[in-house]
C-alpha cells in the first residue's frame, strides 16, 4: 500500500524506518521529510501545517494511509479533513486532539474522570494569575494553555521567576495566543516517565515505557528543550505500575473523551510523574513524543502498518503488541546555541560510518547539493539497542561520536538516572 507520513523530524524519521520494514508498505512518502528520510521515502515539498495541499497529493497518489507526526496539522483538523474526503489516516480528530491544544481541558478531563494530577487554577486575568502564585509560592509551574511547540511550561523555583512567567505569558510576549489563558499548578516531586499508546477510541494498547531528558546540558541543568535524549524501559516504572496507570489513567481519559463526543483515535502520550504518593499524569500528547519515538520504536517487534490500520478501522482489540526485550537508547546531537539561537548549513561528516545495533535517526537535516547540512536545533537522534540499558548507552554513544558539525554538542549523561537506579 502506498503511505504518506506528515512532519519531517526525528520522530517521522523513526516512524518511516518501522513502517518500510512491513511487507504491507510498498511506497511511503514523506511531506516535507528531511535528508535522512529521503533515503527511505520520497520527500514531497509541502508544508506539514499546508492541510489542503497534502489532501490534494494524497487524492492525486491513491495515498492509502496517512501517519501524522506533528502537533500543528493535527490541531488544525487534519484528520477531519481526509476522513471527509474518504482516506484512511492515523491521528485524533481536531476535537479530540485538544487533549493536547489545550492544557485547560486536559486538567478538566482529568479532574472530572478522576485521572490522578497536580492540582490546578486557569486564568485570563493576570492580576488574578499573579494573586494565585503569590499565595501558593514557589516552586510552582506556569503553562500557557495552547500550543507551544513544547516549551510552553515554565517551572518556576523562585516567586519572581513565576510572576514573570505569567507576566510573559498573558502580555502575549511569550507565546502569542497559546498563551492568552495560562493553567498554573502545583510542583510535582519525582521522577518523570513517558508512556505512549495506540487506541482505537475504545481498547487501549499501551507501549513500552520511556524517559526523556528535557534540559539542555549534563547533570539536568540549562533551559528546557524539546528533547535531548531518551531511553526505554525506564526502570522506575514497573510492570505493577504499567497494570495501575492502564487503569487509572490511560483508559480513563479514552472513556473520557468518548463520553465527551471526542473519539480518540491514534497515539495517546501520558507525561507522567512518579511521586511519593503515586504516578500522576503532567501532561497528555496528541501524538508520538520526540525523542521517546526513537527508542520506542526501536524495541517493537510488531508490525506497525497493522497496528495502525487497526487502529484507524476501529478494531484494536484483535491486536497484541510484540517488543524486544532488548533496551534502547536515543542521543540527540544539537547545533550550538539551541535551544537559543543556532547557526545552519554546516556540513556533518560521519553519517557512513555504520554500526550494528545503531541506527541514524535525522531531526533538522537538509541536502546541499550531495552534502547533508545541519538544518535545525535538534538534528541528529543516535539510537542504539543493546540487551541492556548500559550497553544501549555504550553503543549510541560510540556511534555518536563517529558524528561531526561544527559547534555540534550532546549530552553525555542520557539513561543517568537508569543507570543509577540499577546499580542501587
Amino acid at each position: 500500500m502506498k503511505i504518506l507520513v506528515v512532519g519531517g523530524g526525528g520522530r517521522e524519521h523513526a516512524i518511516v524506518w518501522k513502517l518500510a520494514q512491513s511487507p504491507l508498505a510498498t511506497e511511503i512518502y514523506c511531506a516535507p521529510g528531511n535528508a535522512g528520510i529521503a533515503q527511505l521515502a520520497d520527500c514531497v515539498n509541502i508544508a506539514a501545517e499546508d492541510i489542503d495541499s497534502l489532501l490534494d497529493f494524497a487524492l492525486a497518489e491513491n495515498i492509502e494511509l496517512t501517519v501524522v507526526g506533528p502537533e500543528a496539522p493535527l490541531a488544525l483538523g487534519i484528520v477531519d479533513k481526509f476522513t471527509a474526503a474518504g482516506l484512511k489516516i492515523f491521528g485524533p480528530s481536531q476535537a479530540a486532539a485538544l487533549i493536547e491544544g489545550s492544557k485547560e481541558l486536559a486538567k478538566q478531563i482529568m479532574t472530572k474522570y478522576g485521572i490522578p494530577t497536580a492540582k490546578y487554577r486557569s486564568f485570563a486575568d493576570k492580576e488574578a494569575a499573579l494573586a494565585y502564585v503569590r499565595e501558593q509560592g514557589a516552586p510552582i509551574v506556569v503553562k500557557a494553555d495552547g500550543l507551544a511547540a513544547g516549551k510552553g511550561v515554565v517551572v518556576a523555583e523562585t516567586l519572581p521567576q513565576a510572576e514573570q512567567a505569567v507576566e510573559d505569558m498573558l502580555s502575549g510576549n511569550a507565546f502569542g495566543a497559546a498563551g492568552a489563558k495560562v493553567v498554573i499548578e502545583e510542583y510535582l516531586t519525582g521522577e518523570e516517565v513517558s508512556v505512549l499508546a495506540f487506541t482505537d477510541g475504545y481498547t487501549v494498547l499501551p507501549m513500552v515505557s520511556a524517559q526523556d531528558h528535557k534540559r539542555a546540558f549534563d547533570g539536568d541543568k540549562g533551559p528546557n528543550t524539546g528533547g535531548m535524549g531518551a531511553y526505554s524501559p525506564a526502570p522506575v516504572y514497573t510492570p505493577e505500575m504499567a497494570e495501575t496507570v492502564l487503569r487509572d489513567v490511560l483508559q480513563p481519559a479514552v472513556d473520557g473523551l468518548r463520553a465527551e463526543g471526542r473519539l480518540y483515535k491514534g497515539v495517546l502520550y501520558a507525561g507522567l510523574m512518579v511521586t511519593p504518593d503515586g504516578v500522576k499524569v503532567l501532561e497528555f500528547n496528541a501524538r508520538f513524543g520526540d525523542p521517546e519515538t526513537q527508542a520506542v520504536l526501536a524495541r517493537l517487534q510488531s508490525d506497525l502498518v497493522e497496528i495502525m490500520l487497526a487502529v484507524v478501522e476501529g478494531r484494536l482489540a484483535e491486536k497484541t503488541l510484540a517488543w524486544y526485550d532488548d533496551a534502547a537508547v536515543c542521543v540527540v546531537i544539537a547545533s550550538g546555541g539551541y535551544p537559543g539561537h543556532y547557526a545552519k548549513g554546516q556540513e556533518i561528516t560521519g553519517l557512513d560510518d555504520d554500526m550494528p545495533d545503531t541506527y541514524v535517526f535525522h531531526a533538522g537535516t537538509a541536502y546541499a547539493g550531495p552534502k547533508i547540512v545541519a538544518n535545525g536545533g535538534r538534528v541528529l537522534g543516535v539510537t542504539a539497542r543493546g540487551a541492556d540499558i548500559r550497553q544501549a548507552i555504550e553503543r549510541a554513544y560510540a556511534r555518536a561520536d563517529k558524528i561531526s558539525y561544527a559547534g555540534c554538542f550532546c549530552r553525555r549523561d542520557i539513561g543517568h538516572r537508569a543507570l543509577e537506579r540499577i546499580e542501587k
